[in-house]
């Protein structure tokens, strides 16, 4: 199968040398496009983009959308799979692409995403682990039962879709969402029948460090996605988010990890703060 690369770019001189480099280097898979959208920002990131091998477009900071921007281009491509990555993955393995897309060839799931993992010794790093352990997994309408809200747990950090799946669910329904694009996908091919699988041998490295505000943002955000997305409202979160806090905890004091053990309570606070304002939100 033919595969088209799309990835968002901002202010990304930084990274998007390398990483065009870690895609043209997969093995055993046929590329079609490598896609970039440029946003327009204060770096070089254009000029660097210019000089690869790659499909690119420059747009406005106010033309941006989390899914539009990946949505039009999906729309566009012509590959029979679309592989939707983020400017700052770190990508060190030649077959990442080619275990990523194997189930979709092979008929085994509609969809795939990679496993995440943090190397800086953030609270991030244990979020990582218990989100993205070292065993693969297929998700369909059978497990919504089992799994609640969770059936729906997919990323497009790095992730792969069958295009004409996409198209036949009309992709994001020409919504704007500036979060949780990848669940609001993911709804749909679980509760259309679909299988989603989670790829633990497609491997990549995403770390972040967000402070307290950045965190309360992105959990408001989150929030005022299930407010304007309340059908999700009606499936169980069961105990991951306490499940989640407490497996941070208890691996940060393993390690003695008193950076995190001392933030932990006030990150924790400003996730629940933020996502209960952004569900009330006007």
């Amino acid at each position: 199968m033919v595969v088209d690369i799309i990835c968002p770019l901002y202010n990304a001189e930084e990274y998007v040398e390398k990483l065009h480099k870690s895609l043209e280097m997969q093995e055993n898979v046929k590329i079609g496009n490598i896609r970039y959208v440029v946003t327009k920002g204060k770096d070089k990131t254009e000029e660097k983009v210019k000089k690869l091998n790659c499909i690119y477009k420059l747009i406005e900071a106010k033309d941006f959308s989390h899914s539009l921007t990946r949505e039009k281009e999906a729309f566009e491509s012509k590959a029979d799979i679309v592989v939707f990555v983020t400017q700052d993955v770190i990508i060190e393995k030649k077959d990442w692409l080619e275990k990523l897309i194997k189930p979709i060839e092979n008929n085994e799931a509609e969809a795939c995403y990679s496993r995440q993992i943090c190397t800086n010794n953030s609270m991030e790093k244990y979020t990582r682990e218990k989100n993205y352990p070292e065993n693969s997994k297929i998700v369909s309408k059978d497990d919504i039962e089992k799994l609640g809200l969770r059936a729906f747990f997919f990323s497009d950090a790095s992730s792969a879709i069958k295009r004409g799946t996409f198209v036949k669910l009309n992709g994001y329904d020409n919504k704007n969402l500036s979060i949780s694009e990848d669940m609001y996908i993911a709804y749909k091919l679980i509760t259309n029948g679909y299988k989603i699988k989670y790829c633990a041998d497609s491997e990549i490295i995403h770390s972040h460090n967000f402070t307290l505000k950045q965190q309360y943002d992105r959990y408001y955000e989150t929030g005022k996605f299930f407010k304007e997305n309340s059908y999700l409202n009606k499936y169980k979160v069961n105990s991951a988010g306490g499940d989640l806090a407490f497996y941070i905890l208890k691996r940060a004091i393993k390690d003695k990890n008193w950076k995190v053990i001392i933030k932990w309570l006030p990150n924790m606070g400003a996730r629940f703060i933020g996502m209960k304002l952004g569900k009330i939100a006007k």
